[in-house]
C-alpha cells in the first residue's frame, strides 16, 4: 500500500502540528488545515497507521463528559521522512525560475482566493531544496500577505523598506513589520504557522552567503516596486 501524495500530505501535516505542539492531534484537526471531511482525514490515519507512520491513542473529550476520541501521533518512521536537510547552494538558472514562480504568484494574487494561495504556498514551502529557495517562498509568502491587505498598510511597508539604508536590514525589517500585522489580524493557529516559518527563515537567512542575500533583497525590492 503506497504512501500516496495525498497521504503524504497529511502526515506532513500531522508531524508538523506534533512538533509544534508535542501532543496527539485528533483527526478533526487535521481535517480543517487540509480541507477535507474529518471521516476522510480518519480513514487516511487508519490506511498510514498501518505502514507505521502514525499510533493512535485514547483521550478525554473535554466536550463530551466520560467519552474519550482518538488521536494520532507520528512515529519515529514519520519524524525522520520529514527531517530536511536543505542544500547550502543553487545554480543561478533554478534560482531565476524560483525568482519567476514567485513573480507569478504575486501576479495572480488579484485574479485568484488569496487565502486558498496563501494556504498552497505554505503547503509548497517543506518541498523547498536549498536555502535560498526556501527563505525566496518565505518572502513570496509575505508579499502574498502584504498584497491581501493593500491599502495604507501596502504603502506603509513599502516605505519602510524603501527607506531602510542597508538592502539586507530592508529584508528583515520587512519581515518582522509583515509578521507583527499577521499576528493582529489572522487565527491562531494560522498566525503560529507564521511564526514557525519566519524563525526558520532567520535562521537560514543568517547561514546564507552575502550573494545570496542580495539575490533575494533584489527579489523583494523588485515586488514592492
Amino acid at each position: 500500500m503506497p504512501l500516496t501524495k495525498r497521504r503524504l500530505q497529511l502526515l506532513g501535516q500531522l508531524v508538523e502540528l506534533y512538533q509544534r505542539t508535542s501532543l496527539p492531534i485528533h483527526y478533526e484537526t487535521l481535517a480543517r488545515s487540509l480541507g477535507v471531511s474529518k471521516w476522510t482525514a480518519y480513514d487516511m490515519l487508519k490506511e498510514i497507521e498501518k505502514l507505521g507512520f502514525v499510533t493512535r491513542s485514547y483521550e478525554v473529550n473535554s466536550k463530551e463528559t466520560g467519552r474519550s476520541q482518538v488521536v494520532f501521533s507520528p512515529t519515529v518512521k514519520a519524524s525522520d521522512l520529514f527531517k530536511q536537510n536543505r542544500s547550502d547552494s543553487i545554480n543561478q538558472a533554478d534560482w531565476e525560475q524560483t525568482r519567476v514562480h514567485i513573480h507569478n504568484l504575486l501576479k495572480s494574487v488579484k485574479n485568484g482566493n488569496v487565502n486558498d494561495l496563501i494556504r498552497n504556498m505554505m503547503n509548497e514551502i517543506p518541498s523547498k531544496a536549498s536555502s535560498i529557495e526556501f527563505c525566496g517562498y518565505i518572502l513570496g509568502l509575505l508579499l502574498v500577505y502584504v498584497k491581501k491587505l493593500g491599502g495604507k498598510t501596502e504603502t506603509l511597508i513599502r516605505l519602510v523598506v524603501s527607506k531602510t539604508p542597508n538592502s539586507e536590514n530592508g529584508t528583515l525589517m520587512f519581515v518582522g513589520t509583515v509578521l507583527g500585522t499577521i499576528i493582529q489580524t489572522i487565527n491562531d493557529e494560522l498566525g503560529n504557522e507564521f511564526t514557525e516559518l519566519v524563525s526558520e527563515f532567520l535562521r537560514t537567512m543568517d547561514q546564507l552567503s552575502s550573494q545570496d542575500r542580495r539575490l533575494l533583497s533584489v527579489m523583494l525590492h523588485e515586488a514592492l516596486a
